[in-house]
């Protein structure tokens, strides 16, 4: 039972993030939201690690992966999500993300010689065809002339295959390291990339311009976000069945999607709603196989 609350409890916040993320950019640069947002979460990780009994420094190979691993799911995904959300909506940010295992699946068709049935190619199809119906706002002779409704979709866009690649690449660390070690040394060693074009950006004189609502919007994406609710997850991973756990992914974007619409008065439109479902039952079909397994 505990388990369960965990994985819903991350679900949920991770949901919410778009929207926290989208509050703190009303006052300060995307840099500054995710430099501190990781502040918080490498602290809290590092004291998790620590409090477990778990801390053991790399070994020399273990760095350049950690390395590797914190560029592209740190680094470069926050600087992608965190720019998108600029301009695009928190609800067809998590509309776009819900297909990352769509994406994950096709990288393991491609590289990984995996084999695709009939039925995960059609969920693949049917996920691409309601990501461009979200993207597109529903306005699908847009994306024939090679145009996009928000500039910030495409960075969004981008972020979902990066993601895809993070999660196969990682893949192998988990089954050497403990999982909350390990995404401590991902974001410790992400955090750094960031801090570099932190400093060399917005600097420390853009957080004064932080009000109350996105400290409290910080916060909530440094302690919970990128802190708690990693070990949630992890913690509901060891105790239940991956395909258990995943199943609770489904809610994040309608989380998000709720949130927006109460929080940010974000318009719940047919074609956004229409495409995230067709998202959602695309993801489903590529991962039945997975559940019918678990």
């Amino acid at each position: 039972m505990i388990a369960v609350l965990e994985a819903a409890c991350a679900v949920i916040v991770w949901g919410a993030s778009f929207i926290a993320t989208k509050l703190a950019l009303q006052s300060v640069a995307p840099l500054t939201i995710v430099w501190l947002r990781f502040t918080m979460g490498v602290v809290i990780l590092g004291i998790t690690v620590w409090a477990r009994r778990q801390f053991k420094l790399p070994k020399g190979s273990d760095w350049f992966y950690f390395a590797l691993l914190g560029t592209l799911g740190i680094t470069f995904h926050q600087w992608l999500q965190s720019n998108g959300l600029v301009t695009s909506q928190a609800s067809t940010t998590a509309w776009i993300v819900a297909s990352t295992p769509v994406i994950i699946a096709v990288l393991g068709w491609l590289f990984l010689r995996e084999k695709l049935n009939w039925m995960k190619a059609a969920g693949i199809i049917l996920a691409i065809f309601g990501v461009v119906l979200v993207v597109s706002k529903g306005n699908l002779l847009l994306l024939t002339q090679g145009k996009f409704s928000n500039p910030g979709d495409v960075l969004i866009l981008i972020s979902a295959p990066n993601w895809a690649v993070f999660s196969v690449i990682s893949r192998y660390s988990l089954k050497t390291h403990p999982a909350a070690r390990m995404m401590f040394y991902v974001m410790l060693l992400g955090w750094i990339g960031v801090s570099v074009l932190f400093f060399t950006g917005p600097g420390f004189s853009d957080i004064a311009n932080l009000n109350i609502q996105g400290w409290f919007a910080v916060s909530f994406l440094g302690i919970f976000c990128s802190g708690l609710a990693y070990i949630f997850w992890y913690d509901a991973l060891q105790a239940l069945p991956a395909s258990q756990v995943g199943a609770f992914l489904y809610l994040e974007p309608l989380v998000a999607v709720a949130v927006a619409a109460v929080i940010l008065r974000e318009a719940v439109s047919f074609s956004g709603l229409f495409g995230g479902l067709i998202i959602l039952f695309g993801v489903w079909l590529v991962n039945l196989h997975i559940s019918k397994k678990g």
